[in-house]
């Protein structure tokens, strides 16, 4: 086969940034941008929700030496507001030798068709992955771990800590929750283990991370002996997901019970397992209020100034916080403070964050290698139901 011209159009960059590598094939081919591409590029990089990704594409132009950008003079005479057209008149006034113009836009396909540029589309995405998504906290067999990490060693998982290797061979039971896979049983131990100040958890929605923090702590706080933890504080962002409800009448805990309704749901479980009389003011009462002098619900804004001490606290949705508020929360934290972050990168419903630009990514890309931190992706075979295993299976 001889070498081929192609031509990429801005999706492909943005779908895989590494199809340049790819689509050059070593030195068998050359690879073309056209400048429309480039001024499209700069337009979505402000993106804040694929800008990170447009970075990524950005980056693989300039690391790549060889690519050839279609002339500027050429293109800023083109007379077509359309980038599309823009780009079909760029390949097509190129006089590049038989050019293949790359692109996943069935209506760029089809007029390319028309004006007889052959065209291929390209189909090897390569989703963009958070740090908290691929620093897994397990490490290959054949690698040496890192601080806090797992390893499978003869299929069982042991845990690098401080003190060395330790096999997990055994089975937490917390406040009457058994773990439903491994995965749980090991977020179940670092949850728990003394050595670690600060846990952070990523995973998709219905593996039970919140669930397993909340028993976690209710064990630490209520149960556990000779431990300085005496109270449990929830931290949560606060982003509504649709339209607005608008301003809500009452106190701050009344306020909050729409977007926490889940947490006391959770609690109110735990404590049909095994009793937490003592986290609830009256629990004779449907409503099931919190004891604010053992378990307290805040929203971020009520952070500032505190300063926290000799509690659990769990900081839930982390992705939906900054950079700077995470920051923010993590140094109000005193003597005596077991940390549990969670969330899930893919699902950042601040309008002002990404994937990559969100809190729980930036703890796992500062903190990890630390000896009081440690991470890990939940996973499993089994959610929290049948219809939720349904959507992570497809992708829905």
């Amino acid at each position: 086969m001889g070498q081929k011209n192609f031509i990429l159009d801005t999706n492909v960059l943005i779908e895989n940034p590494k199809c340049i590598t790819a689509l050059r094939n070593g030195q068998d081919n050359n690879i073309h941008i056209p400048y429309t591409v480039l001024t499209e590029l700069d337009k979505l990089k402000r993106d804040p929700r694929i800008g990170h990704i447009v970075t990524q594409a950005i980056h693989s132009i300039l690391l790549d030496g060889k690519l050839a950008i279609l002339s500027p003079e050429y293109a800023e005479r083109i007379d077509a507001a359309n980038p599309d057209d823009r780009i079909l008149k760029e390949t097509l006034g190129s006089g590049i030798d038989d050019p293949i113009l790359v692109t996943n836009d069935r209506i760029l396909q089809i007029k390319a068709g028309i004006h007889s540029l052959r065209c291929e589309g390209y189909k090897d995405s390569d989703p963009f992955r958070s740090d908290s998504q691929m620093y897994t906290g397990f490490a290959a067999e054949d690698d040496s771990p890192a601080i806090n990490n797992f390893r499978w060693e003869n299929g069982t998982p042991v845990f690098h800590g401080v003190h060395g290797p330790k096999a997990i061979t055994y089975t937490h039971e917390v406040w009457g929750v058994k773990p439903r896979n491994i995965y749980q049983n090991l977020a179940l131990d670092l949850m728990l283990n003394d050595d670690i100040n600060l846990v952070s958890v990523q995973s998709e929605a219905g593996y039970g991370k919140t669930f397993l923090a909340l028993a976690s702590a209710l064990f630490l706080a209520l149960e556990k002996k000779d431990n300085p933890y005496r109270k449990v504080y929830l931290v949560k962002p606060i982003w509504e997901i649709g339209s607005k409800m608008g301003y809500l009448p009452g106190t701050v805990e009344e306020k909050m019970l729409p977007y926490v309704r889940y947490i006391r749901d959770l609690a109110v479980k735990l404590h049909e397992q095994r009793p937490a009389n003592r986290i609830f003011m009256d629990t004779d009462s449907e409503r099931f209020r919190f004891n604010q002098k053992k378990f307290e619900i805040l929203p971020i804004a009520y952070i500032r100034g505190m300063n926290l001490e000799n509690c659990v606290v769990i900081i839930d949705e982390m992705q939906n916080m900054s950079r700077t508020e995470v920051r923010s929360l993590l140094t109000r934290m005193g003597e005596g403070v077991k940390c549990i972050c969670l969330g899930d990168t893919r699902q950042v419903d601040n309008p002002y964050l990404n994937e990559s630009n969100n809190g729980l990514n930036w703890v796992v890309k500062k903190l990890r290698n630390n000896k009081e931190y440690a991470h890990m992706v939940l996973k499993g075979e089994r959610s929290r139901g049948p219809i939720t295993d349904m959507v992570i299976k497809t992708g829905l």
